[in-house]
């Protein structure tokens, strides 16, 4: 049986296998798949009562996620490196990638190998929505800073505004750009932007909640994320005009303090770089989700 192309139809079967589970990592959500799809082609296909999410570009073929289902079967596991070995031109690129940390036992019972890869940050909603305690006092004092000194609105995002979020991101992308030279960090930006036109092209298919802030009525910031299970929701961007002080701690605490439904914020990770960690650990995590790659032994 040959993989399918992911189309915004497919999101009703995603939903049905990535509900089958509670997870915590924000790859196993539909959104978080289907935004990359102008980097990679992207398929997918049921084997054994297990759903495989394949990713290809010109350098080979791999399991975004592992496979999904109420059980995984060791053939399912079999059959996805076979395809994948097919499509590769060395069997060392085949890999599962993002596997929860509850499964690498399994994996590791079939002969595989587990290495972990940078984890997500998982925040206490109602500590970034109240910004209580000394721990958080730069924070409050940039929040303060902004709301004393700016004249603002934060609003839903409208469809109207994604000229102005796409002008804002381009501007944004270059100050980063001259700030950072790190060849990986700027690859991730480009990447960023490929999947935020994917995004805002199908905004409301895909169920994404987004904010803008405007100053002096002008789009200064956005956030965009979306519900992962009952207790997470997911931020996936937040660009701010880096010249407004205290706007990115302004909408980061509106948004949660609107988001009251949720318990934890998922933050992502931080791709290895040094600037990322530390702006992430500087919301005070409450706890930190592994994620590892599943490859052979020999790979």
């Amino acid at each position: 049986m040959k993989p399918r192309k992911l189309t915004l139809k497919d999101k009703p079967v995603f939903s049905k296998y990535l509900g089958l589970s509670r997870h915590q990592l924000s790859y196993f959500s539909f959104e978080n798949i289907y935004i990359w799809k102008k980097l990679y082609a992207i398929s997918w296909l049921e084997i054994k009562d297990n759903l495989c999410v394949f990713f290809q570009d010109n350098l080979g073929c791999f399991l975004y996620l592992p496979p999904l289902g109420k059980k995984i079967r060791p053939e399912t596991v079999k059959e996805a490196f076979r395809i994948m070995d097919q499509l590769n031109p060395h069997p060392e690129i085949s890999r599962i990638d993002n596997a929860e940390e509850k499964e690498i036992v399994f994996y590791q019972r079939l002969g595989y190998v587990a290495r972990g890869k940078y984890p997500e940050y998982l925040c206490a909603r109602a500590e970034q929505a109240e910004l209580k305690g000394n721990k958080f006092k730069s924070k409050r004092a940039s929040y303060n800073y902004f709301i004393k000194h700016y004249k603002f609105s934060i609003l839903p995002f409208n469809l109207r505004d994604k000229g102005a979020c796409l002008k804002l991101y381009h501007s944004w992308m270059e100050k980063r750009r001259a700030l950072n030279q790190d060849v990986v960090y700027q690859g991730m930006l480009k990447d960023s932007l490929s999947c935020l036109e994917v995004l805002l092209k199908d905004y409301r298919q895909l169920g994404i909640v987004g904010r803008i802030v405007k100053v002096g009525g002008k789009i200064k910031a956005f956030t965009f994320g979306f519900r992962l299970n009952r207790e997470i929701f997911c931020i996936l961007y937040e660009i701010t005009d880096l010249s407004v002080k205290g706007l990115a701690q302004f909408i980061f605490r509106q948004f949660c303090a609107q988001l009251a439904q949720y318990k934890y914020i998922n933050i992502m990770d931080d791709s290895g770089l040094e600037n990322l960690r530390k702006v992430k650990l500087s919301y005070h995590p409450a706890r930190f989700i592994p994620a590892y790659i599943i490859t052979r032994r020999n790979s």
